[in-house]
């Protein structure tokens, strides 16, 4: 039987014109790994700096997802 993982993806800031949403619901045939995600065309004209976050918590690309998981994508934050 096949395993499906329904996720949430939160686009922040100057992602949500990129990616043209600022939320999505996406059903995955899981178990799937946050870089595997990140593969799907959707996601493509993210940079490679974004930054992470599942459930609320910053995390690295290997970062394995698991049904109602919350996915945020933020950009990098500069200061001075």
């Amino acid at each position: 039987m096949e395993h499906l993982v329904s996720v949430t993806v939160l686009a922040f800031a100057r992602y949500r014109e990129l990616l043209g949403f600022d939320r999505i619901e996406l059903i995955l045939h899981g178990p799937t790994l946050l870089s595997e995600l990140l593969e799907r065309p959707e996601f493509e004209p993210l940079p490679p700096n974004v930054l992470l976050a599942v459930n609320q918590k910053f995390v690295g690309r290997e970062e394995p997802l698991a049904d109602g998981d919350e996915v945020a994508l933020m950009p990098p934050v500069s200061g001075g």
